[in-house]
């Protein structure tokens, strides 16, 4: 079982833990293979978050086993916590969440057994603590994501997570500090925290995020920092005000929504109104020129009326935000929300997609026009041919992409870009 071959679904805890396991293989002396036929073992992280992720995992874990027939076949993560008693036979070894960081000991163990099915699961909903993995080297070359938080404590009506992820553990504050120091010698420059329920890291500990994201500030050569999603509930006035007073904090924001209309976010036991997410966005609107504000909606939620969609729309308008992902309710069994009276009927969920969505790309395209004229800081990540031109391409502080020609390779560097047209800001 020397080659290996690994594949990732999901969200960007789960990008970084695939990423964290293949460095346990590589040192242990594990030849790291393309996803493709010629491995001996496939290691699926999975995702379990909707019914098509579920439908995608189980695609990916007979893919590998149609590749080799006589490959192992690993499936990880969460679509593994959710398993019934009736394990597919594709599958040799599952490795839950909370046991990615034992996969060395798992493998031996499977290599010195009579190759039945191997279950590692650490009983994920009574765990408290957080599994410790770490990275040397990130996916992308300027920027690395940070798991710095796991498990979630909310209970949303439609969301199975808290399920497959557990209750909420925060990573040990000098352990980030480390990783993120060796990342910046390896010269990263920007670092994004990022975790299941970031809002609630340091939870039962003496830490908070914002104590946190201070640590971090003060690392040598890290220039950038970002965070991932957060609750609207964390952005206080001490919060939005101490991070606008940190050089390195990029103005980029994705507060989740989910819905403009306070009925619908108490179906979907969501524990803020409209009006406190309103006021979340004026502190940060307050403290930061023209910040990049992003978030997530859920249109078609049961019991969802067009009276509630109609006020979620005028919500969504009247916030500006700069990106809005739109998702059409999907039923995930085994959440609260599967068994709601009002299920939406699918084309109605097309419509109300459709409509937010022309909405959207109204307000993504005049945030981006504000940017001609202006020179924005960019931090160079790659080199891409686009109509004939070689352009470089990077991100501003605000994840605005831009495209330039520049006279030589500044990749990893930040170069000042005056925006003169619509067509330097890359989709």
């Amino acid at each position: 079982m020397k080659k290996i071959a690994l594949h990732n679904l999901g969200c960007k805890v789960n990008a970084y833990e695939t990423q964290a396991m293949e460095e346990l293989l590589l040192g242990a002396g594990y030849e790291i293979v393309p996803f493709k036929e010629g491995a001996d073992a496939y290691i699926i992280n999975t995702c379990t978050v909707t019914s098509v992720a579920d439908k995608k995992s189980r695609q990916m874990l007979h893919k590998a086993r149609k590749w080799n027939p006589s490959a192992v076949v690993i499936a990880a993560g969460c679509y593994t916590e959710t398993l019934d008693q009736e394990v597919d036979p594709v599958i040799d070894i599952i490795i839950g969440n909370n046991k990615k960081q034992e996969l060395l000991q798992i493998l031996a163990a499977y290599e010195e057994s009579d190759k039945e099915l191997m279950v590692a699961r650490a009983g994920i909903n009574q765990t408290t603590q957080y599994e410790e993995l770490s990275l040397g080297v990130a996916a992308e070359h300027t920027r690395a994501f940070i798991k710095v938080q796991d498990g979630c404590n909310q209970f949303c009506s439609y969301c199975i997570i808290p399920y497959a992820r557990g209750r909420v553990r925060s990573r040990a504050l000098p352990q980030v500090v480390k990783e993120v120091e060796n990342l910046a010698k390896a010269g990263y420059k920007e670092v994004v925290l990022t975790g299941i329920h970031l809002s609630s890291y340091g939870l039962g500990t003496e830490d908070d995020l914002l104590t946190l994201i201070r640590q971090v500030h003060q690392v040598e050569g890290i220039e950038r920092i970002r965070l991932g999603s957060l609750e609207p509930r964390i952005v206080t006035e001490e919060f939005a005000r101490a991070l606008a007073a940190l050089p390195k904090f990029c103005p980029h924001f994705h507060l989740s929504l989910q819905s403009g209309a306070d009925a619908t976010l108490k179906r979907m036991n969501r524990r803020y109104s409209a009006n406190e997410y309103r006021e979340s966005v004026t502190l940060l609107r307050k403290y930061f020129d023209y910040p990049a504000l992003t978030t997530d909606v859920i249109v078609g939620f049961p019991g969802e009326t067009e009276e509630e969609f109609q006020e979620s729309y005028d919500f969504i308008a009247e916030m500006n935000f700069y990106e809005t992902h739109v998702f059409k309710y999907s039923k995930r069994e085994g959440t609260k929300a599967a068994s709601m009276a009002g299920q939406v009927p699918e084309p109605v969920k097309t419509l109300r997609s459709g409509r937010l969505l022309e909405l959207c790309k109204i307000n993504k395209k005049a945030f981006e026009e504000r940017l001609i004229g202006t020179t924005q800081e960019v931090l160079i990540e790659e080199t891409v041919l686009r109509d004939g031109k070689s352009l470089q391409i990077g991100h501003t502080k605000e994840y605005i992409k831009v495209g330039e020609e520049l006279p030589e390779d500044c990749t990893n560097q930040f170069v000042n870009i005056d925006i003169r047209n619509c067509l330097q800001i890359i989709d």
